[in-house]
């Protein structure tokens, strides 16, 4: 393990078991796309089974420099697949990628800004396989009624199917972290979005910033809207309304507006 490369700033977790990686790796369908975007290869330990596969349709996003180099050396892919860029100012726009999946090893501390940065570009991602901190996983995963269901839970599960994989256990990392992680697998759903994206989001993000309020009360910045009182579900909580349900609120908000 190249201990002289990490580096505490980018919240590093290296993954050191091969066959944990091969099983992420395994989890990819490759149904409807054949590329992959990698996030955070760091020294390529899932890049070597994606490359055994698909060598010419893989792409790297690395922010560390150094990584940057040690990936070069490593792995034959031409310079222009492995890029230098923090993964939360990449657009696929930038290399008219338009229809892939994602997989990573994502940094604890930037996995809920990694989830929201794909939902940004969800009509390009039919699929992505993650490693996040277990906590995180069981939010995503979450239904309404759960203490941990959240506006992550929401959201994602909006537009994919989520499954819980496994759990990884702290002692397959360089350095050891204090916690244990988890693997997701999000697939596309088919449907298409009933309501307005923006205000889904602005819904449900107000909604559970007071999650203990009605949403009579949580939701006051709409309700100078016409017959707000009459919009179904208000007399409810946040984290009691279902995915749906929350579809269909955002629905009644923007037919009133």
């Amino acid at each position: 393990m190249h201990k002289s490369i990490f580096r505490k700033k980018f919240d590093q977790y290296f993954l050191k078991d091969k066959n944990i990686a091969k099983k992420i790796v395994k989890n990819l369908s490759f149904l409807n796309y054949d590329t992959v975007v990698e996030i955070g290869p760091g020294l390529g330990i899932l890049t070597q089974y994606l490359l055994k596969h698909h060598q010419n349709q893989v792409f790297l996003i690395e922010i560390d420099r150094e990584l940057i180099s040690f990936l070069r050396n490593k792995f034959s892919i031409s310079k222009n697949r492995i890029i230098h860029k923090d993964f939360l100012k990449w657009s696929p726009e930038e290399i008219h990628l338009q229809n892939f999946a994602i997989i990573g090893n994502f940094p604890y501390s930037i996995s809920s800004q990694i989830l929201f940065h794909i939902l940004k570009y969800n009509q390009y991602i039919p699929e992505c396989i993650g490693m996040f901190q277990k906590e995180v996983a069981k939010r995503i995963a979450s239904h309404e009624g759960k203490k941990n269901y959240g506006i992550l839970s929401v959201l994602v599960q909006t537009f994919y199917e989520v499954k819980y994989l496994f759990t990884v256990n702290p002692q397959v990392f360089f350095p050891i972290p204090n916690v244990k992680s988890a693997v997701l697998s999000l697939r596309k759903k088919n449907e298409i979005l009933s309501c307005n994206k923006d205000l889904l989001f602005k819904c449900v993000k107000t909604a559970f910033n007071q999650r203990r309020k009605k949403l009579k009360n949580s939701l006051q910045l709409f309700n100078h809207i016409p017959n707000f009182y009459k919009i179904p579900f208000l007399n409810k909580r946040a984290e009691e309304l279902s995915v749906q349900e929350f579809l269909q609120l955002t629905k009644e908000i923007e037919i009133r507006r």
